[in-house]
């Protein structure tokens, strides 16, 4: 099941970013908890391959991986190697895939709960950060799958890891059915990545909806819905901190975002 906590003041925010655990091992403070945030509270949990191929995805997805790699080769031609470079690569280039992005800072989270393209509908709609447990997921994982954890003494996967766990998108979906899911860490191939402090979830096919299956699956799962009328304040403390679209999407696109609505008027 997950847990739905309503944040209408500040103080709401100020708990979801100063979530850490003590850790006696470390003696230092740890979390290991991932963020994704969207503008919508009713917004589906859902993938682009989803999103773009409906049912017909099962069908589709070889076929839109095999052209991105034979068309990308040419820039990029480690991506022949392994499926799941290919499935990062395309992500980020805006490829309909299986990945749902996840970052490690709650204050990314904030961020994509509270922009929309059109600032006009800012207020329009209760925003949401979905939190979840990275260690409570990967502790239901199958066994395989622990010992690769154990050996490499990680709780998030690497793509050295994921490959040495599974070679195939197959072999993935007849591991994990529709009873557990995977998060990998992408290599730093774009600052992008690294200023967002990316991860993503691998979603096998076999699973419908994301959040019935968190809802059926772990405990720790919380799901922040921010009163639409605090996103404003919220979306102002953010500049402050130097989270923006200049910091998110480096580079004069990110730039010319910022500005925009840094300078709309209400």
């Amino acid at each position: 099941m997950y847990k739905t906590v309503l944040i209408d003041d500040i103080f709401g925010v100020s708990a979801l970013i100063t979530e850490q655990r003590y850790r006696q091992d470390l003696d230092r403070f740890r979390s290991l908890h991932m963020y994704r945030g969207m503008p919508n509270a009713d917004y589906r949990i859902i993938t682009s391959l989803q999103r773009i191929c409906k049912e017909k995805r099962f069908i589709l997805e070889p076929p839109i991986l095999e052209n991105f790699t034979k068309y990308a080769a040419l820039e990029d031609p480690s991506i022949e190697s392994s499926v799941w470079r290919q499935m990062i690569l395309g992500q980020h280039h805006g490829l309909p895939t299986r990945l749902l992005d996840w970052s490690f800072s709650p204050l990314i989270g904030l961020h994509f709960a509270t922009t929309e393209q059109n600032l006009d509908k800012m207020t329009d709609h209760d925003g949401v950060v979905w939190r979840i447990d990275v260690h409570e997921l990967h502790s239901l994982l199958p066994g395989k799958y622990q010992d690769i954890m154990r050996k490499y003494q990680s709780t998030v996967f690497s793509l050295r890891m994921l490959q040495e766990s599974c070679t195939s998108l197959r072999e993935y979906d007849e591991d994990m059915v529709d009873r557990y899911m995977l998060i990998v860490e992408p290599p730093s191939i774009e600052q992008r990545i690294i200023n967002q402090y990316s991860f993503f979830s691998i979603v096998p096919l076999k699973i419908e909806n994301v959040v019935d299956f968190l809802a059926a699956n772990t405990e720790n799962t919380v799901k922040y819905v921010i009163k639409k009328e605090l996103k404003w304040q919220i979306r102002d403390l953010l500049d402050q901190l130097n989270i923006s679209e200049r910091i998110i999407y480096p580079g004069l696109d990110g730039l010319s975002q910022w500005l925009a609505r840094h300078y709309y008027v209400k």
